[in-house]
């Protein structure tokens, strides 16, 4: 059973970085693309940034210039660095994985999340 374990959340002052990282845990064959979202309080979970398998990389306009998404491929992690944070950023932050696995019948390609990290910035 796949499993995303998040870490890097807390609190920061405005201006402030945090870096978060996720990792599956179980039997992982590959894995395509990665990405965080996150979710404000009473608000829709909203795509922060993705990054495909081979490096290409997408973001949400309002973290343009500030967070950058990476991965090491080697330890099937993934990372987002955020830089000048600001208290519209505070929410919970959920990693996203596209992993191909198996059972011990089958090989099948499935969506996972993590159980989600804690990002407060405060004014």
């Amino acid at each position: 059973q796949v499993q995303l374990v998040e870490s890097g959340g807390g609190l920061v002052q405005a201006g402030g970085s945090l870096r978060l990282s996720c990792a599956p845990s179980g039997t992982i064959i590959s894995i395509n693309a990665m990405g965080w979202y996150r979710q404000a309080p009473g608000k829709q979970r909203e795509l922060v940034a993705v990054i495909t398998s081979g490096g290409s990389t997408n973001y949400a306009d309002s973290v343009k210039g500030r967070f950058t998404i990476s991965r090491d491929n080697a330890k099937n992690t993934v990372y987002l660095q955020m830089n000048s944070l600001k208290p519209e950023d505070t929410g919970v932050y959920y990693c996203n994985a596209d992993i191909n696995t198996r059972t011990l019948l089958i090989q099948l390609r499935k969506d996972y999340w993590g159980q989600g990290t804690q990002v407060t910035v405060s004014s």
